[in-house]
C-alpha cells in the first residue's frame, strides 16, 4: 500500500460516540436550563404563598384587628361622654361624643375594607355596627335630648340602665369579631411558618439539584470532552517532540475524533515529507561534496592560472621586446607593429587573468570581517591613487564616514576602483571634483560618491556591473572592464546593494548601502575633509 493511500486512512481502534462535542455540551446545557427552569418555577410558586400568606396577615387581618379594638375603644368613650353629660349636663362632653362618633365612621369605612375578602369576619363586622348604630339612636339621642329638654339624671335612670344592655350587646359582638380576627391571626401565622418552612425545603432541593446537576455535567465533559482532547495534546506534543512514529488513536465526540484523524493523517504526510526531505537531503549532500571537490579543482586552476599561466605569457611579452630590440634596426613598420601587438595582447592576458582572479577571491579568500573605520580605508584607497589623483589634479571631499563591520581590504579595494572610475573618466575640459557622501537610515547606511566627470547614459545603468563590460574601445581607456562588477560583489558580500543614479546629470553618481554594526558608536568627526590635495 503507497504511503500516499495510508496518509488518507484515519487511524482506528479507538472509542468513538456518534455525538459531536457540541450536541453533546448543548444536550448539557438543555439540561441545564430545564432544571433551572423547573427549579425557578416551584421556587417562585412557593414564596408567591409565602408572600401571599404574609400579605394576608399583615395587610388585613392584623390592621382589622386593630380597626376593631379602635371602635370598641370608640364607643366606650362615646359611653362615657354621654354618661358625663347625663350627669353633670356640661356641653363640653359631648365634644368627644361626636368626635367618637365621627372617628367611628373612619375606623369602620376602613375595617369593611380590609376585610372585603373575608366574607364571614366582615358579616359580623356589620352586625355589630348595626347595634352600635342601633344603640346610638335609641339611647344616646334620647338621654341628650332628654337632658337638653331639662330632665334630672335620676329622671334618666331607667333609660341609661335599658341602653347599658344595648351597648353591651354592641361591645360583645365586636369581642366576637376581635375573638374571629385573633384565630384568622393564629392560623395565618401557622400557615406563614409552614409556608416559609416548604419554601426553606424547596430551596435547599433545589440548590441541592443545581449543585448535583453540575458535578454530573462536570464529570461527563470531563470524561467525555478535555480527557480525549488532554490525549490528543499529548499525543500531539509528542510528535512535535520528535517522536513522528507515535500514532494518534481517534476517541470521544465526533468531531474530536476527527480532528485526531486529521492529525493523524497530517502526521503521516509529515512522516513522508520528512523521508523525502532526508532522500533530497542526502542527495544536496553529495551534491555538496561534489561541488566541494569541484571548488578545489577550482582553487587548483586558479593557482595554475596565477603561477603557470602567467610565466608562458611573460615568456612570450619579454621574448617579442627582446626581438623587437635586437633586430628593430632590420624589421619594417608592420614587422615592428606586429611585435608591439603580441607585447600587448599578452600584457592584456595578463591583466584579464589577474582582474578575474581577484573576482573569484571575493568572499572565498578573504573573510576577515572586523569593525572598520571607513574614514581610515577611504585613507588608505586615496593613497594607492595618490599618482593618478595628482597628476589628473582631482579633488576628493568626504563626508564623515562611520564604523562598519567589514573586510578591510575588500572594503579597501571598493573605494579605489570607485575613486579610480572617477579620476579615469574625468571631464576634458575640467579638474576632477569627487564628493564621498554618507547618510545614516533606520536600517543603516547610505554612501554615494559622484564626479563631475564624462557621466554614463542611464540605458547602461545595468550593463556598467557585468564582468568585463565596456562602454567605450579598447584604445580609449585602459582597464578590463571588471571594476564595477568587482564593487557589486563587494557591497553584496556585505549584505548591501550598489546601482547607478541614473537621475545625477552632472556626471556619475554611485549609490550604495552598507547594514550597521551592533552597538557600534559613530565616529565624530567636524566638518568636511580634504585627504589628499591636488597636485
Amino acid at each position: 500500500m503507497s504511503s500516499a493511500a495510508t496518509a488518507d486512512r484515519p487511524a482506528s481502534g479507538g472509542r468513538r460516540s456518534g455525538m459531536t462535542t457540541s450536541r453533546r455540551l448543548s444536550v448539557m446545557m438543555i439540561a441545564m436550563t430545564v432544571l433551572v427552569l423547573t427549579g425557578g418555577a416551584v421556587g417562585a410558586v412557593a414564596l408567591s404563598h409565602t408572600a401571599a400568606v404574609s400579605n394576608r396577615l399583615a395587610d388585613r387581618i392584623s390592621p382589622a384587628r386593630t380597626a376593631v379594638s379602635r371602635l370598641e375603644t370608640g364607643l366606650l368613650e362615646q359611653v362615657a361622654a354621654v354618661r358625663g353629660y347625663v350627669i353633670t349636663g356640661d356641653p363640653v362632653l359631648l365634644g368627644p361624643y361626636e368626635n367618637g362618633v365621627a372617628a367611628e365612621r373612619v375606623t369602620a369605612r376602613r375595617a369593611r375594607e380590609l376585610l372585603a375578602d373575608e366574607p364571614a369576619a366582615r358579616r359580623e363586622l356589620d352586625a355589630a355596627l348595626g347595634l352600635a348604630d342601633r344603640w346610638r339612636a335609641d339611647f344616646p339621642t334620647r338621654l341628650i335630648a332628654a337632658r337638653r329638654g331639662g330632665a334630672s339624671p335620676v329622671d334618666l335612670a331607667p333609660i341609661v340602665q335599658r341602653g347599658r344592655l344595648a351597648f353591651d350587646a354592641a361591645q360583645a359582638a365586636l369581642k366576637s369579631l376581635e375573638g374571629r380576627l385573633d384565630r384568622e391571626q393564629a392560623a395565618g401565622r401557622a400557615d406563614l411558618d409552614r409556608a416559609r418552612a416548604v419554601r426553606d425545603v424547596l430551596f435547599v432541593a433545589i440548590l441541592a439539584t443545581l449543585l448535583l446537576s453540575s458535578i454530573v455535567i462536570s464529570v461527563l465533559v470531563r470524561l467525555t470532552v478535555l480527557r480525549p482532547l488532554g490525549r490528543l495534546g499529548a499525543s500531539v506534543r509528542q510528535v512535535a517532540g520528535g517522536d513522528f512514529e507515535h500514532r494518534l488513536t481517534p476517541e470521544g465526540p465526533a468531531d474530536i475524533a476527527r480532528l485526531t484523524a486529521d492529525v493523524e493523517t497530517m502526521r503521516q504526510r509529515v512522516v513522508d515529507a520528512l523521508k523525502t526531505s532526508r532522500r533530497h537531503r542526502d542527495a544536496l549532500e553529495q551534491q555538496a561534496d561534489e561541488l566541494r571537490r569541484s571548488n578545489e579543482d577550482l582553487e587548483q586552476f586558479a593557482y595554475v592560472a596565477s603561477h603557470d599561466l602567467q610565466e608562458p605569457l611573460r615568456k612570450v611579452a619579454s621574448f617579442c621586446q627582446m626581438l623587437h630590440r635586437r633586430y628593430a634596426d632590420q624589421l619594417d613598420d608592420r614587422a615592428r607593429q606586429y611585435i608591439g601587438y603580441a607585447v600587448d595582447g599578452a600584457t592584456r592576458m595578463q591583466s584579464l587573468i589577474n582582474d578575474l582572479l581577484a573576482f573569484s577571491r571575493i568572499g572565498r579568500v578573504y573573510g576577515d570581517d572586523r569593525e572598520v573605520d571607513l574614514a581610515e580605508v577611504l585613507a588608505q584607497a586615496e593613497s594607492n591613487l595618490s599618482g593618478p589623483i595628482a597628476d589628473a589634479g582631482a579633488q576628493v571631499v568626504a563626508d564623515p564616514l562611520p564604523v562598519v563591520n567589514g573586510d578591510p581590504t575588500l572594503l579597501t579595494m571598493l573605494w579605489q576602483n570607485l575613486l579610480g572610475n572617477a579620476v579615469k573618466f574625468r571631464s576634458p575640459d575640467r579638474a576632477p571634483r569627487i564628493r564621498v557622501e554618507a547618510t545614516e537610515e533606520a536600517d543603516g547606511w547610505s554612501f554615494a560618491v559622484a564626479d563631475n566627470g564624462i557621466g554614463i547614459e542611464p540605458r547602461y545603468a545595468d550593463k556598467i556591473f557585468l564582468i568585463f563590460q565596456r562602454l567605450h574601445p579598447r584604445g580609449s581607456y585602459d582597464g578590463t572592464g571588471i571594476g564595477l562588477a568587482i564593487c557589486k560583489k563587494i557591497v553584496e558580500y556585505h549584505g548591501g546593494t550598489l546601482r547607478l543614479d541614473d537621475g545625477y546629470a552632472e556626471g556619475a553618481r554611485f549609490v550604495f548601502t552598507l547594514p550597521k554594526p551592533a552597538a557600534v558608536a559613530v565616529p565624530e568627526q567636524a566638518g568636511e575633509r580634504t585627504p589628499v590635495a591636488p597636485a
